[in-house]
This record gives C-alpha cells, structure tokens and sequence, in this order.
C-alpha cells in the first residue's frame, strides 16, 4: 500500500506483525492490572467500606453479611481486589485498544486519540456512578423491604454480595461507552445515523438482552441499565450525524484511494 493521506508511508504489515501488535498491548494491559491489583489488595480494607457503603444503612438492622465457609472471607478479598484493580485499569486499557487501531486510520482520525481517552474514561465513570448512587440504593431497598414482606431474614454471603456489586460497576461502566463506541464507528464510515434510525427496535431489543445478562435476574435492575442505554443510544444517533463523514468526505477519500492504487 502506497502513501495516502496518512502522516506516514505505510506497507501492508503481515498477520504475524498484527498479532506481535495485539500481544504487546495485552502484555502492558496485563502489568498494569498485576500493578493495580497488588494495591487495591493492599488498601482491601478502604475499597470494601467504598463498595459497601450502599448498603450500610442497612447492614445490623436489617442485612446481615456473613462468612459461609472458611477461605470465603479471603477468596472474596481477592475477588474485590482483582474486580476493583479491573475498574480502576479501564482507562488504561482503552488507551491500549485505541494504540491498536491508530495504525490504520488516517491522520485526522488520531486526532482524536486524547478526546477518545477522556471521552472514554469520563463515560465509563458516570456509568459507575450511576449504578453506585442510584441503582444500588434503590435495588437494595427493594430487596431488604421485599424480603420482610415474606417474614425472610436477610443473610447475605460476603462474596456474592462484592461480586455483585464490582460486577455491576464494571458493567454499567462498559455499557456507558456507546456514545464513544458509535462515534468512533461513525468517523470510519462503519455506522451512520440512518442506519442507528433503521435499526432502532433491533437495538432495543438488543439492550433488553444485554441487560437481562449483565445484571441479577430481577426487572428493576434491568430497566435501569435499559433505560439509560436507550437514551445513549438516541444521543448516539445524533453523534452519528454530527460526526459521520459526509458524502462529500467519503468520496474525497476514496478518490485519493483510486489514485494511489
């Protein structure tokens, strides 16, 4: 491949060249999470009062967290150790997927790489924060009052209730970065906002689908990741259109493609 319009001159790389690629970013990927790891194990005893403080209303009076066999105390420090090291190496690790992908875009298209990153990162953390200020509180309201209804004592193992909560933090987390995902396609050509508009009830089904596995198996939990999702992806139609590439941008591209064939 010759030069384009591209700020390097570039060649067609082997498969082998991808692959060495793709494993030198899951190698750092990797450090950087065995690195955060060893600290969040290290501050264990902060970030299981941070997880926990949703629930702390309730905790004595109404919740009692318990240890239902030997090593489960332990297994689950290193369970909310290894969830959070996860959470905190996210951006992280968008910056290495985006350092994947930067070789084949064109020079305005990288331009985008901090605003990716930042754009990226603050997403994924309102996503988190949505989940811990709003769901969290009101899921476990839900649950403590349902189970009195019943005359049931609320007995909660120690490790399904960390998992669960890193868990949906990082879910929610995920699922926030669609405005970013659909920008990103749209700069390329992949997607564009007739097609986001066509496909618009597939979507929505879709985001039901994701919600049901990405969260426990109840209907509040699912609607309130469906329901913000939805609206992402309404404001991601509008991205689309603001920042697809026009007509006249696509064929510009594609002339200076024809010429250097």
């Amino acid at each position: 491949m010759s030069t384009t319009d591209r700020d390097t001159v570039e060649t067609t790389y082997p498969l082998s060249h991808h692959l060495n690629e793709l494993r030198k970013r899951i190698f750092y990927i990797i450090i950087a999470w065995v690195v955060l790891f060893g600290l969040c194990y290290w501050q264990n005893a902060f970030i299981y009062e941070f997880v926990t403080a949703p629930l702390a209303p309730y905790i004595g009076e109404k919740v009692t967290v318990v240890s239902l066999r030997p090593l489960e105390g332990f297994l689950a420090s290193l369970t909310m150790a290894m969830l959070a090291a996860l959470f905190f190496c996210m951006p992280f690790i968008l910056y290495q997927m985006w350092k994947f992908v930067a070789p084949g875009l064109y020079k305005e298209e990288r331009r985008y790489l901090l605003g990716f990153v930042i754009s990226a990162t603050f997403l994924f953390l309102v996503g988190a924060a949505f989940v811990y200020n709003f769901v969290f509180p009101l899921g476990f309201k839900f649950f403590t009052s349902f189970s009195e209804k019943w005359g049931i004592s609320n007995t909660w193992s120690i490790s399904l209730h960390m998992n669960l909560i890193l868990k949906l933090l990082i879910a929610f987390g995920t699922v926030f970065e669609l405005p970013v995902v659909v920008f990103f396609l749209a700069k390329i050509g992949v997607v564009n906002a007739g097609m986001l508009r066509k496909y618009r009830k597939f979507a929505i089904v879709g985001i039901f689908i994701v919600a049901a596995i990405l969260t426990p198996p109840d209907v509040i939990s699912q609607l309130m990741m469906a329901g913000p999702l939805i609206l992402l992806y309404e404001i991601s139609i509008y991205i689309a259109k603001i920042f697809g590439p026009k007509p006249a941008d696509k064929a510009s591209k594609e002339e200076k493609s024809d010429i250097y064939k």
